[in-house]
């Protein structure tokens, strides 16, 4: 892993920064391939490593830091906006989505949200905080966006409304102990080397920052070939074995990972974007009321083997939680047989 230093973003001439962010935030960018100081111009950074010479173009105000030899995103799919853009699914579609109830039920990241804000503001006048997956807003982020004190430095390796640096979480391009918090929601599921991500959400931390993931467990495939991995509660756990645990537990319950698996088995049948809006609509008219079962079960044992989906609030940390540990946390109803 690479190790970053905080450095001043030079200029190399005297156009002022057309960068979505503020000065203090642009002293922390670093190559993302080599850890160097940037220079800024009117239409890239570069790489002050004479060894390394790496460009980066910014489009409309939104720098693109890709290590083209390491990610599997290149710095030339971002050139044409439109086409590194999630696209939003068709007008009908999302008119008829909108008419009928939903399957999905995130139970806690509201609160959760409220106490990693409230973690935040009791250590710092205002803190900084990097969201990593910004392009579209998770379900309980509302108290992250209306907290007036925070700084969010929002990123994804697609274009949003709220992105304001592309980059891949593989490597994050910032110096060690730039943040005061991380998010990183609905994230961890689509990138190749999960614990690589995470290592690099702990470089950037500053000693105790605050970091808060939620990963799937019982969810089928979404965002097709960019979707690789599923944690268990105590996988979760272990992925973030070098941060001390506030919280943890199930997010999302049994009741929406059946309502999920109901859907999925119905959309096996069907291939064409059609057909599949058609089963979507049957699937959830005829199971939304299975998620309300969570109320009930969210924190119960049995939840914690069948969850949709976990949730993990802890700082950062100079120590590693062994497995020995860990298995000792275990919170499931099932017994073990060793």
């Amino acid at each position: 892993m690479k190790t970053q230093s905080p450095i001043s973003l030079s200029t190399a001439d005297s156009t002022p920064s057309s960068l979505r962010l503020s000065e203090e935030t642009q002293q922390l960018l670093c190559c993302p391939v080599c850890a160097a100081q940037l220079e800024l111009d009117e239409s890239q950074l570069k790489c002050t490593n004479s060894l390394c010479q790496a460009c980066f173009p910014i489009v409309n105000g939104i720098p693109i830091l890709i290590d083209d030899e390491a990610s599997v995103f290149a710095i030339d799919d971002y050139l044409d906006i439109d086409n590194s853009t999630l696209k939003p699914k068709p007008l009908w579609e999302r008119q008829l989505i909108n008419l009928i109830p939903s399957i999905h039920l995130n139970l806690k990241g509201k609160q959760n949200y409220q106490k990693f804000v409230a973690l935040l503001q009791q250590r710092h006048s205002r803190p900084k905080v990097l969201v990593v997956g910004s392009s579209i807003r998770g379900q309980g982020m509302e108290p992250l966006y209306s907290a007036p004190d925070l700084e969010l430095v929002e990123t994804d390796v697609a274009f949003g409304a709220d992105v304001s640096i592309i980059c891949d979480a593989h490597s994050l391009p910032f110096a060690d102990n730039s943040f005061d918090g991380v998010v990183i929601q609905a994230v961890l599921e689509h990138v190749v080397d999960p614990y690589q991500c995470v290592a690099e959400v702990h470089r950037v931390l500053k000693p105790e920052g605050v970091v808060y993931s939620e990963t799937p467990f019982m969810q089928q495939v979404h965002l097709g070939r960019y979707d690789f991995t599923r944690f268990t509660h105590l996988g979760h756990q272990r992925l973030f074995r070098n941060f001390a645990e506030i919280a943890s537990g199930s997010v999302c319950g049994t009741g929406m990972a059946l309502a999920w698996s109901y859907q999925y088995f119905l959309l096996s049948f069907v291939k064409s974007s059609a057909a599949r809006a058609l089963v979507k609509t049957v699937a959830r008219l005829t199971s939304f009321w299975l998620k309300y079962f969570d109320y009930i079960l969210i924190d119960r044992a049995g939840t914690y083997d069948a969850a949709s989906g976990f949730y993990f609030l802890g700082t950062k940390s100079d120590r590693t939680v062994s497995d020995r540990e860990l298995l000792a946390q275990y919170k499931g109803a099932q017994a073990s047989s060793f």
